[in-house]
């Protein structure tokens, strides 16, 4: 079975950020669908995690969530810019936090049946702290909660931001195994 491969293909709309298209497609089963997928140009985002085990985590308003929500550093990647630059220049605006030792967490897609949005994931540790820069129109607030907590808000329904719970789950988990192999390699 082949990849479904795009038949035909009518924009909607252009917007700053977005692109909607009407699709016809061809699934690998090779039934003909028609879809309305909305184009993104992806993100990045950042789990960073300083020396005391707290991870930096915003509290953001969103209008299109009607509220606030808890969110890790992280944003939109421009034209011409890697997932990797994207990361770093969030991290800097959002939070005012550089990073020394970066490790990929994977990616995620957002809404796989709509969207074409993937966000890039990373673990940042070795922070320094610099000024944010928050953009026109963002409402951050900067804050930082042990890792535990972070990861029970994640459990309990208190965060709800998809790209922070995973970034937050992959985190826990590399460093939970980090920790087992080196008590294996030590005898522990």
């Amino acid at each position: 079975m082949s990849e479904g491969q795009v038949l035909k293909r009518e924009p909607i709309y252009q917007g700053r950020v977005i692109e909607i298209a009407l699709e016809t497609v061809e699934l690998p089963n090779g039934d003909q669908v028609e879809l309305e997928i909305v184009h993104h140009p992806g993100g990045a985002a950042a789990v960073a995690l300083d020396d005391q085990d707290r991870v930096c985590l915003l509290r953001q308003f969103r209008h299109a969530s009607q509220g606030w929500l808890w969110e890790l550093p992280a944003g939109r990647i421009d034209p011409g810019e890697s997932p990797f630059d994207t990361v770093s220049r969030e991290l800097l605006e959002e939070a005012g936090l550089l990073a020394a030792d970066w490790t990929k967490l994977g990616l995620m897609h957002s809404s796989p049946g709509i969207f074409t949005e993937v966000i890039h994931l990373w673990l940042a540790r070795g922070l320094t702290t610099q000024p944010p820069a928050h953009e026109p129109g963002e409402v951050i607030e900067i804050h930082w909660l042990p890792l535990g907590q972070a990861l029970d808000w994640c459990h309990d329904g208190t965060i709800t931001d998809s790209k922070t719970l995973i970034g937050l789950y992959r985190a826990g988990a590399f460093i939970k195994n980090t920790i087992d192999m080196l008590s294996e390699e030590s005898g522990c």
